[in-house]
């Protein structure tokens, strides 16, 4: 019996001396069938090729999703890292008791950077002795779980995936995506995405192309003025914010890089265009922008943070009964918030909120640099430089609070003044805005009219308004009027493929759990009892198309309604200051949360004066790290100078 287990563990597979290769054969390929039933059955993706034809097995790769995480062939050796981090903390701390400093005064998270160039001084002496027994029980048990798998292949891709994984990576001719509204990936010929980039959205009258040279000068210009900018207002800073800038402004910043997302529900497809942001120049200064607009968002009266607020406001709603609800979209809301309406109207809600916003709130010093970002977005795509010409700067860190705030200016000033004996309710998250319109006695038409136009009376930006109703849909809300109460179920897009994470996928069981727990008290908030029902019982069908088994949910479904049935909901060990983050790269076959617990409970533990330790669990690559990179490289060695030369009638 001890045999066969080592060789069902080592090799997935016992042959019985006793019976024929035949036979044998038969036996254990049942035996993998059951164990692949934790494969899932939904493999969908977005096939947007019109020519290409698509590698064998692509469904069944691409159909796991983007997200889905790879397990490497053997145990990843990164203990060391852990082990680092963790004294690296623990070391801090204890610099930071022994000095005058405090940690608190000098420690605003959203603007925090760590200083690469410092390291703290060793901890006392019995610490670092506890630090390396940590060390060398962690490595033992590394060991031990090597020694145990070491003939074992611990992927989760089967040979047939890791085939089409690597021609599809080595694919030129094509591109790997997901979609926008993420509605799974997709897949296309990367001449025709090249081709609606271009037309759709570089070759218009939003965009400029700059050389290299014009591009690389513009951004030294830039960054010189904006350092001056901030040596000239010191004094107007915190040290953490002056920190922040130090810091941020010694690292190597990267060009932003444009691509463009598949609208497969839109006809025709056209491409959402992004720019990711990651280490750019003007990001620095756009995370600084955004920290400092949390003390002008709630002085937005339209602003919410989502749809749990919309709940708790409606449940509070007494509803007369000509009331009727609304909603209206802004068409393209970053596109067309031209910047000099954008600032002018930051700058008045500014000073008309003065008395309000902190003291010494450096006005002129972030409307300054509010401009540059905005006006001075400069990105590649491929081998070719552009700058936006128009609009909110796509991928800016302070793109959403800006478009909450420059309108939100608006509606402070002009619609709800004018409006407020006909809006019972009226919120707005970023271009989405839910209302309850209550019609006067006389002039019902026009008066919606005069509403509808006051809207639409800001700068470019126009809105698709729908006529008021007693249904409507906001976020993820299917709100209606019924019997003169306001009723709330879910609303699920219908193009949706919900694609879960499936078992074999190297994600840690908490994100799991964590998805139910969180999707069951959404369900819970938003619904009635009977909806709550139907949507749950969907929810647990599509998990079990994904391959889940319904008896290995079941413990997580009891935890899930065990929280939800606590009021309030408490989340035992929540993180604050005083918590150690242990960090963990995480590998299905490898070392887990609880036995990490384990050994800092044995060693660390009772000598530190921690509130709470965390082990922070990190994932290993996922599929989308491996097929779907921001950058991009043409096919054939071409440059997107001799591509538009060739496609199009431009210079």
């Amino acid at each position: 019996m001890h045999t066969k287990k080592r060789c069902i563990d080592n090799f997935g597979i016992c042959a019985n001396p006793n019976y024929t290769l035949t036979k044998n054969f038969n036996q254990n390929i049942n035996r993998m069938k059951l164990q692949q039933t934790q494969w899932p059955q939904n493999l969908t993706f977005h096939n947007l090729c019109t020519t290409r034809e698509l590698p064998p097995n692509t469904k069944e790769l691409l159909g796991l999703n983007l997200k889905y995480c790879i397990a490497s062939k053997f145990l990843p050796n990164n203990i060391n890292n852990t082990v680092r981090k963790m004294a690296y903390s623990i070391r801090t701390k204890y610099y930071l008791q022994g000095t005058d400093l405090q940690q608190k005064s000098e420690y605003i998270k959203q603007i925090y950077i760590k200083n690469k160039y410092w390291n703290p001084p060793p901890a006392p002496t019995l610490i670092e002795e506890k630090i390396t027994e940590f060390e060398k029980k962690l490595k033992r048990l590394q060991q031990n779980y090597k020694t145990k798998t070491k003939l074992r292949n611990l992927r989760n891709l089967t040979f047939s995936h890791l085939k089409t994984l690597q021609i599809l990576k080595s694919d030129t001719s094509v591109i790997i995506k997901p979609t926008d509204k993420n509605l799974g990936p997709a897949i296309m010929e990367k001449d025709t995405y090249i081709k609606q980039v271009l037309s759709e959205h570089l070759l218009t009258q939003e965009y400029r192309r700059l050389t290299a040279i014009e591009a690389k000068n513009k951004i030294i210009d830039i960054t010189e003025h904006l350092k001056k900018l901030i040596n000239d207002n010191r004094h107007f800073l915190s040290k953490p914010e002056l920190t922040f800038f130090q810091r941020s402004l010694q690292a190597h910043h990267r060009l932003p890089i444009f691509y463009g997302l598949p609208k497969v529900h839109k006809t025709p497809i056209s491409l959402r265009p992004v720019v990711s942001n990651t280490n750019g120049l003007l990001a620095v200064f756009s995370t600084w922008l955004d920290f400092k607009m949390k003390d002008l968002l709630p002085l937005v009266k339209s602003y919410i943070r989502n749809s749990f607020e919309v709940i708790n406001d409606l449940k509070h709603l007494t509803l007369p009964k000509e009331a009727k609800l609304f909603s209206a979209d802004a068409k393209s809301m970053y596109t067309n918030i031209d910047t000099p309406t954008g600032l002018t109207s930051i700058r008045a809600f500014i000073i008309e909120n003065i008395e309000t916003l902190p003291e010494n709130f450096p006005t002129e010093l972030f409307l300054e640099v509010l401009k540059i970002v905005m006006e001075n977005n400069i990105f590649c795509f491929a081998d070719s430089h552009w700058l936006q010409l128009s609009g909110t700067a796509m991928g800016t860190p302070a793109a959403c609070a800006y478009a909450t705030i420059s309108y939100g200016y608006h509606e402070n000033s002009q619609i709800l003044p004018q409006f407020t004996p006909n809006l019972l309710y009226f919120k707005r998250y970023i271009d989405d805005i839910l209302g309850i319109w209550l019609p006067p006695s006389t002039n019902k038409e026009s008066t919606w009219e005069s509403f509808k136009c006051k809207l639409n009376e800001w700068g470019s930006l126009t809105w698709i308004i729908e006529d008021p109703s007693h249904n409507t849909t906001f976020l993820d809300l299917n709100i209606k009027i019924e019997n003169g109460k306001i009723l709330t179920s879910t609303h699920q897009k219908p193009m949706n493929l919900y694609l879960y994470i499936p078992p074999p996928s190297a994600h840690p069981p908490s994100c799991l759990k964590g998805l139910i727990i969180g999707e069951m008290k959404r369900y819970w908030q938003q619904n009635n009892e009977q909806d709550f029902k139907s949507i749950l019982s969907k929810f647990l069908v599509r998990l079990t198309e994904r391959g889940h088994n319904i008896n290995a949910l079941a413990p997580i479904l009891q935890d899930a309604a065990a929280i939800i049935d606590k009021k309030p909901i408490i989340t035992p060990h929540a993180a604050n200051d005083n918590t150690l983050f242990i960090h963990w790269v995480y590998h299905p076959h490898g070392i887990q949360r609880q036995e990490i617990r384990r050994i800092y409970d044995e060693t660390l533990k009772p000598f530190l004066s921690y509130d709470n330790m965390q082990v922070a669990i990190s994932r290993p690559n996922n599929l989308r790290d491996l097929l779907s990179r921001a950058s991009l490289h043409t096919p054939n060695d071409t440059t997107i100078n001799d591509f538009i030369a060739q496609h199009y009638n431009t210079t």
